[in-house]
């Protein structure tokens, strides 16, 4: 597969972007007083309608097609479901491996920010597991956003787009144990926003991998667009839907379920 280097560049653009999205969360947490949660309820369902659409209608389709190109039919379907289901596999691994206090999708708010008095010592360590935990977490959702952005520009702005907004309350997440580890709110801003890097590193090592030492064919384009469809569908089920009920109220995070499906659906149909 011949891939331009503009694709590429813009694939990590879009991860960049959705990465040092957390920064925005961050930017709440340190700015504001009052955490709009219906805002986030209403965006998380968007989010997850989006990533739900795209992997089951676009990339699972790509990853069927590429595997079809070497495989029979029924063979290539079988290497899509198990790499789908491995996808999800390596997402669900990962959260097992953190412990919940410090898990970045522990719903927080800003006014946590205010609940306990800074400078608590034994906050430290939940500081800066919390800071590592989404750093490692996001890791594999950079791959994701990048191999999603090169196998279809036209949804890669979407796409991108519903990973930041899942990233905002990432940020407000892991500003909060580490407010009350610093006892400082530009420095829980920076820790956070930096953690965002984990998602264009993920990007930078997954192409450097697949372009340098695996190479770039149908086989291996089909096992990673399914991977990347399993870890979507597993954001967006277990993290992304219970965050947004939690936030606010259940309707609202169907309500932006629905719209993110819509828009999915019309804009891969005008494109």
């Amino acid at each position: 597969m011949e891939l331009s280097w503009d694709n590429v560049l813009l694939a990590f653009a879009l991860t960049l972007f959705a990465g040092l999205s957390t920064g925005i969360g961050s930017a709440i947490a340190f700015l504001t007083k009052k955490t709009n949660k219906k805002f986030l309820s209403l965006s998380l369902g968007f989010s997850a309608g989006v990533m739900i659409y795209v992997s089951f209608v676009e990339i699972f389709p790509t990853a069927q097609k590429a595997l079809r190109e070497n495989y029979s039919e029924k063979i290539a379907d079988v290497i899509v479901a198990i790499s789908f289901f491995a996808g999800m596999g390596l997402i669900a691994i990962i959260d097992k491996l953190i412990p919940s206090y410090e898990n970045p999708h522990e719903v927080k708010s800003v006014e946590c920010m205010e609940a306990k008095q800074p400078h608590d010592k034994k906050l430290m360590r939940m500081g800066i597991f919390s800071a590592l935990a989404i750093g490692i977490h996001n890791f594999p959702e950079g791959l994701a956003t990048f191999i999603a952005g090169l196998s279809n520009p036209e949804i890669a702005y979407p796409i991108a787009f519903a990973i930041a907004i899942h990233n905002i309350p990432e940020g407000i997440a892991v500003s909060v144990p580490i407010f009350f580890a610093t006892g400082s709110r530009k420095k829980a801003f920076k820790l956070s926003f930096l953690s965002g890097l984990s998602e264009p590193l993920g990007a930078i090592i997954g192409f450097f991998l697949i372009y340098t030492f695996i190479g770039i064919n149908s086989v291996i384009l089909g096992v990673l667009f399914a991977l990347v469809a399993g870890i979507m569908v597993f954001i967006s089920l277990d993290e992304l839907l219970p965050t947004a009920k939690e936030y606010g109220a259940h309707h609202l995070s169907i309500y932006g379920l629905v719209a993110g499906m819509a828009l999915m659906a019309f804009s891969l149909l005008l494109f």
